[in-house]
C-alpha cells in the first residue's frame, strides 16, 4: 500500500502498523479464538504502545497456544514460569497470570452465551457502531458501553479489562469503527467493511 494514503492519527510507518490499520482494525470479528487473542493483547498492551505487542503478536500465539482459552485454563505453575522467561512476550507476572484467569472466565462464558462472540458482541446488539470523527481529537478513549463492557468482564472474573482497555478491544474488533474522516478506511467511503 502507498504510504500518501491518509491515515488515522496513531498510526506510523512501520510495515506491521500500516498492515494492522489498513486490514484489521475496526473490521468486525466474530470468531471466538481471534476475540479472545484480542482482550489478552489489549491487556498485555496496558501501559504500553500498541506497536509493542504487534511486534510479539506472532510470539504471543506460539507462547499462548494460538489463544486456545481451553489449553491456557489448563496452564500450571512450571508453563507460568516459562511464560515468565520468554523473551518474546511482556514477562510481566500479573499479565501472564490474568491470560489463564480470562481463559476459565472465558469458558464459563462460551458455556453461558454458546459461543465467546455471542457474549461480546451483545454489547452492541450484534452491530457495529459507526462512529463519525472529524478529528482524532475527538474520538473517546473510553464509552458509557465500555464502561458497561468492563463492569461485566470483571463481574465474570476478568483481569486487566478495565474501561479504557475494552474501549480499545471494541475498536480493534470493529464493534465500533473510529477511523477518522480524514483517514482512506473512513466508514463513509468503505460501508461494507461495516458489515458482517
Amino acid at each position: 500500500m502507498p504510504k500518501s494514503k491518509n491515515r488515522c492519527h496513531w498510526v506510523n510507518s512501520d510495515p506491521l502498523y500500516l498492515e494492522y490499520h489498513d486490514h484489521e482494525w475496526g473490521v468486525p470479528v466474530y470468531d471466538d479464538l481471534k476475540l479472545f487473542e484480542f482482550l489478552i493483547l489489549e491487556g498485555a498492551q496496558a501501559g504500553l504502545s500498541w506497536i509493542t505487542i504487534l511486534k510479539r503478536r506472532e510470539n504471543y500465539r506460539q507462547a499462548f497456544d494460538h489463544f486456545n482459552p481451553e489449553k491456557i485454563a489448563t496452564y500450571d505453575d512450571n508453563k507460568l514460569l516459562l511464560l515468565r522467561n520468554d523473551a518474546g512476550i511482556i514477562r510481566n507476572r500479573l499479565k501472564i497470570e490474568a491470560a489463564v484467569i480470562n481463559a476459565k472466565a472465558c469458558l464459563q462464558v462460551k458455556e453461558e452465551y454458546g459461543s465467546f462472540a455471542d457474549y461480546i458482541w451483545h454489547f452492541v446488539d450484534g452491530k457495529p457502531i459507526i462512529n463519525v470523527w472529524e478529528s482524532a481529537s475527538l474520538v473517546p478513549a473510553q464509552t458509557p458501553l465500555s464502561d458497561k463492557m468492563a463492569k461485566d468482564l470483571k463481574k465474570r472474573g476478568f483481569k486487566f479489562v478495565g474501561s479504557t482497555i475494552c474501549y480499545a478491544f471494541m475498536q480493534a474488533v470493529g464493534m465500533v469503527n473510529d477511523h477518522t474522516q480524514d483517514c482512506f478506511l473512513a466508514p463513509a467511503h468503505h460501508p461494507h467493511r461495516a458489515l458482517k
